[in-house]
């Protein structure tokens, strides 16, 4: 599928695209070391594979590629063959882009499909842990052949070989493929097959589909809706209400899927949203916040409460005194813990646990002071429509990133909240509510934390029948496939070969619940309610309707397309319209030309008949030109068309015209007019004969029109017309005049300046073509006009380019519009931007071009003078920009761009405190420099303390600057850069004194594999010869002030090579460190082992830096 631009807007997932479809059969030249796990080669021949598998592969010289698309080897996965397609400088984005390819497509029958889940992944070769993986499933078949992600990671991140994932310009790729049998997607029919019809994917809104079909089959909500009072005047993208009665009655009665647009832009979402992936429960609770505003007023004012509002209460409860306090809270739904929990009651006990209040953390209960006390929540009432949100998505402290939590969780189809004697229940609670369950529907995400695809299975009427709705498609599933199958966890895929002792494969299932919903047994016969047409407005049936026959009409339209040809019929009306205010080049727009559908067998002649009774013209005062386009790519009027030619049929004449096949027939109407203005016959035209146009040009008003045409001979002289042509333009008969021709203007203009005493064959004037004319420059003065001449305004046109400039600290609002040229060099477009915001200093100025494609500023700003023309600022890729960012800098940008700018965080001495501070020297300056910069900044413990700079990442330290290194290549944006003093007994260490790294660190499980995750802040630790961990311990705990009963619990362990060996009090710390210089942040280190209490400060998050996700927003 050829995807050269932003996706389409059915596609399914923001990143998920596929490439370009210009791909090169077979694998192209490269090097590379390819590894695979649980598969045999594809020179094997057909040995019965595993339906899931690791590949592994191994690039070698990375930077060095210079190709486009490059491949892997090919795999082998459940009888199919497969490789990693990957565009190693983006494909047209400022991302690595990796898809899963068939690598045999071009090969395979007529009709071929297959599915497959699966991940991708660019490993850390440093820490592992930090590896990239992105998680999909797609169905591959000749349309999409490759699947993958477009956005997988930015360039930026990938080529840095600090980040660890270019270790010796080696870059390593993971993909593990699992393949599932599937039924055919082209020819399923989902209204045939389960009477109900799905939802198109704009980019990425199956997040949005999913929640959208899981509200619709709540018939009540569904009802509510029909009824929410809507006129006949009211537009569907401007009315939320309107929008959603319309997509439900489409989904009620189409036969088809249905398009989500007039909702989206109803929110008042762009294209760009589209292609966000938000999170479902913060729509629903947008979406419900939003519809429940909007029915306020209205008979159906309260629905949202009544369907999903339930209560509970807070409450802490003292111990020792009499004394309570409650607080009563409502919810639209409720989260629940996934993690520690294996089912939806073992959450519920979670959510109501009791926590003691005791110790430090007493409560203070007014008048009593401090107390020890209970506290919880209990439920007043549960909602007939019960959403739980499980929390899938978790922020992990360890790694400082959100993960997502893939562990087995079972959910009943029927829940009793009743349990236990009402154990969830407050005092308060009416207990002659059963609170009994059923189960209608569950949301699912398949992915990773990175990206994903959302479906539901839904039970409408909460039969034994489950419902698969997954975009466009709907399907019937049983009750296994909705329930067990989406608990998550591990799964063991069946042995390949039973005669061997093979470790049975597992593998992480990605598909899980997100999301459930439960409507209470007693009130299901009110929430699954009959909704039909008397439920829904007239005017909405009548305008639905309405718009289901225009679409027939269309299709009807497109069916017959090939039975009509359309021909545009340009008159001297259209072009003295148009020029001067829609077109300068050229004569006509023939989009905004009258169109005539006429039927290919009509005659001609039939035709005209139709001109007349359009255009008022008789038949025989019509003469048709047809138009033709020049070698220059002008488009002219050619030649008028003859006799015989008009006795043909149009389908006819279109093929003499043009060759192409169902290409429009373009005609230009001569009529000429009597001293009556009535229409009179054409004039004989013979070849001496020529048919010119005439645009007039005004240098004081700057402006171009079209007056006319003439006919005239070859053989005259230009001076001939000039009588004629003041006429035309309203001038004196003796009015000087000077005459150009206009040539072309792709891709530069050409206009020449014609001489009046040369004939016009001898000029080299033909049919159809363009002579503008003005008053004589001359008899004015050149300096009052900015364009003295026609051929230097047609350059002002050509050139002319209205640039939106945005202020950087806010990219989304458009600040001021300026018309500039494409030939402006960069110092006068900062300049006409200086004199826009009044500012004296144009190199204060620093401009930031746009990214057609993701809607944002791009990450590099425009260097000073670093560009030739405008037209050079708003390229990207294949497309063009009219927005500019800039910003006002404090300091001249030539100046700024000789500094460095590092970012330090300083840790002082005698406090528990860290300050960043902007450093901003010479590019040339050194180490040295940037330490007494910061002595004159911060606040020392004494005034002879010495600093150092060391580079921390990922709670390791990597290096201690020498003072003598230059500035220019320290990287601060993802490594943290840290100062502080150094202390006395690390200036005086004996010749039996070692200079240690101590990291905090705790062990973390994942892939059933133990892993040192390190957290905190590391610092040096001076170790003697004869001192055992114990006597360590106490300058440690002394230095890092923690409490004893905390510090008790801690571990300390010898790490080499990320292997914790655990040590006792007794043992002699010194004699693990065999070395005096260990620097090297991956090598010896003594490990805290314990837990991570302590709060993320701010500095911190360029450490890991992560794009969460826009909140949802709906503007309407």
């Amino acid at each position: 599928m050829t995807m050269m631009t932003p996706p389409p807007l059915d596609q399914e997932e923001e990143e998920m695209l596929v490439p370009h479809s210009d791909i090169v059969e077979g694998p192209q030249p490269m090097e590379v070391v390819a590894q695979v796990e649980q598969a045999s080669s594809v020179e094997n021949g057909p040995v019965e594979d595993p339906p899931s598998m690791k590949f592994t592969w191994t690039i070698e010289n990375f930077t060095r590629l210079n190709i486009k698309r490059h491949y892997s080897d090919v795999f082998v996965v459940g009888g199919f063959k497969w490789r990693i397609l990957m565009f190693p400088k983006g494909n047209n984005v400022d991302y690595l882009s990796m898809y899963l390819d068939v690598a045999d497509s071009s090969t395979l029958p007529y009709g071929w499909n297959r599915f497959a889940q699966f991940s991708l992944a660019v490993v850390n070769q440093v820490h592992s842990g930090y590896s990239i993986r992105k998680d999909t499933q797609h169905q591959f078949n000749a349309r999409e052949s490759d699947w993958g992600f477009t956005s997988f990671m930015p360039l930026c991140d990938l080529y840095d070989p600090s980040r660890g994932y270019l270790v010796n310009d080696n870059v390593v790729v993971e993909a593990e493929v699992a393949v599932r049998k599937v039924l055919d997607y082209w020819s399923y029919d989902s209204k045939k097959e389960t009477g109900y019809v799905g939802l198109k994917n704009q980019g990425a809104t199956c997040y949005m589909n999913s929640l959208l079909q899981t509200l619709y089959h709540i018939p009540f909500f569904r009802k509510a809706v029909y009824h929410m009072p809507t006129t006949e005047n009211d537009v569907p993208t401007g009315s939320i209400p309107l929008a959603l009665q319309s997509l439900f009655y489409k989904l009620q009665y189409n036969d088809t899927s249905v398009a989500t647009k007039e909702l989206t832009k109803s929110f008042g979402w762009d294209t760009y949203d589209s292609f966000m992936q938000h999170d479902v429960q913060e729509l629903n609770r947008v979406l419900c916040e939003k519809l429940e505003d909007k029915m306020k007023g209205t008979v159906v004012e309260g629905t949202i409460q009544q369907l999903f509002e339930g209560h509970h209460m807070n409450y802490i409860e003292c111990i020792n005194v009499d004394y309570k306090s409650t607080r009563k809270e409502s919810y639209y739904d409720l989260q629940l813990d996934v993690k520690g929990c294996r089912d939806v009651y073992a959450s519920f006990d979670k959510y109501v646990e009791v926590e003691r209040l005791e110790g430090d953390n007493k409560y203070h209960a007014e008048e009593h002071s401090l107390q020890d006390a209970k506290k919880g929540v209990l439920f007043i009432d549960f909602p007939p429509v019960l959403q739980l949100q499980l929390k899938r998505f978790e922020y992990d402290f360890m790694r400082d990133a959100m993960v997502k939590i893939n562990d087995r969780y079972e959910f009943p189809l029927q829940l009793d909240l009743d349990r236990e004697n009402g154990k969830y229940l407050s005092p308060e609670a009416d207990r002659s509510v059963r609170n009994l369950y059923t189960l209608h529907s569950v949301l699912v995400h398949s992915g990773g934390v990175h990206g994903g695809h959302y479906y539901a299975f839904i039970r409408p009427t909460l039969s034994d029948q489950w419902y698969k709705f997954d975009d466009e498609r709907v399907t019937k599933e049983d009750m296994k496939r909705a329930l067990e199958e989406q608990y998550g966890g591990e799964e063991e895929l069946p042995q390949t070969n039973p005669g061997f002792n093979n470790t049975p494969f597992k593998f992480t299932k990605y598909s899980n619940a997100y999301m459930l919903v439960y409507i209470r047994e007693s009130d299901k016969d009110k929430i699954i309610c009959d909704v039909d047409e008397k439920d829904i407005a007239e005017h909405l049936r009548i305008r639905l309707k309405k718009e289901q026959e225009e679409k027939e009409d269309k299709k009807r339209y497109k069916a017959e397309a090939h039975l009509y040809t359309i021909i545009k019929v340009a008159r001297d009306e259209d072009l003295a319209e148009q020029i001067g205010r829609d077109i300068y080049f050229d004569l006509v727009d023939h989009v905004k030309v009258r169109s005539f559908r006429i039927q290919k067998q009509k005659l001609f002649i039939a035709f005209k008949e139709e001109v007349a009774k359009e255009f008022g013209i008789p038949v025989q005062f019509q003469r048709f030109w047809i138009w033709a386009k020049r070698q220059n790519h002008t488009y002219r009027p050619n030649r008028p068309l003859l006799a015989q030619e008009e006795s043909q049929t149009v389908g006819q004449l279109r093929e003499v015209s043009n060759k192409m096949y169902n290409a429009e027939l373009k005609l230009f109407l001569e009529v000429e007019f009597g001293l009556d203005l009535r229409p009179i016959p054409p004039p004989d035209k013979s070849k001496e004969d020529i048919l010119l146009f005439f645009k007039l040009y005004d240098s004081e008003k700057e402006e171009l029109r079209y007056v006319g045409r003439l006919y005239v001979k070859s053989s005259s002289k230009l001076m001939e017309i000039l009588g004629k042509l003041n006429k035309m333009a309203g001038f004196n008969p003796d009015e000087e005049i000077e005459l150009y021709e206009e040539i072309k203007f792709d891709p530069c203009v050409m206009c020449e300046h014609l001489d009046k005493m040369a004939s016009f064959r001898l000029s080299q004037i033909e049919d159809g073509d363009i002579i503008c004319f003005q008053k004589s420059p001359a008899l004015k003065s050149e300096g009052e006009c900015r364009y003295p001449d026609v051929p230097s305004f047609l350059e002002y046109v050509h050139n002319r380019q209205i640039v939106r400039f945005r202020s950087l600290d806010r990219p989304k609002e458009d600040d001021f519009c300026l018309e500039l040229s494409k030939l402006h060099s960069y110092d006068e477009v900062v300049g006409r931007v200086a004199r826009k915001i009044g500012l004296d200093d144009p190199s204060k100025i620093r401009l930031t071009p746009h990214n057609c494609y993701s809607q944002q500023p791009k990450p590099q700003a425009i260097k000073y003078q670093g560009v030739d023309h405008l037209s050079d600022m708003l390229v990207h890729y294949n497309q063009i920009s009219d927005i500019l960012y800039y910003e006002v800098l404090d300091i001249p940008l030539p100046e700024l761009q000789g500094l460095k700018n590092l970012k330090v965080a300083f840790h002082h001495a005698m406090k528990d405190e860290v300050v960043i501070h902007n450093i901003r020297l010479p590019k040339q300056s050194t180490v040295g420099d940037v330490i007494n910069e910061l002595k004159a900044k911060v606040e020392l413990s004494h005034p002879d303390a010495e600093l150092r700079l060391l580079e921390v990442f990922y709670h390791k330290i990597y290096k201690i600057f020498p003072p003598n290194e230059k500035i220019e290549n320290i990287n601060d944006q993802y490594w943290t850069l840290r100062a502080e003093e150094i202390p006395d007994e690390e200036k005086n260490l004996g010749p039996q004194d070692r200079l240690i790294h101590v990291y905090h660190f705790t062990k973390e499980s994942a892939q059933n594999q133990t892993q040192v995750q390190n957290f905190g802040e590391p610092f040096f630790l001076v170790i003697h010869e004869a001192e055992s961990l114990a006597d360590v311990k106490v300058r440690i705990q002394r230095k890092l002030q923690v409490p004893d009963e905390e510090f008790a619990k801690w571990k300390f362990a010898f790490l080499s090579l990320g292997r914790p060996e655990y040590l006792q009090d007794s043992d002699i710390v010194f004699n693990r460190f065999q070395r005096r210089d260990v620097y090297g942040a991956w090598e010896q280190y003594l490990g805290l082992e314990h837990s991570d209490n302590a709060p993320k400060r701010a500095y911190s998050l360029n450490q890991n830096r992560h794009n969460y996700e826009k909140p949802v927003k709906i503007y309407n």
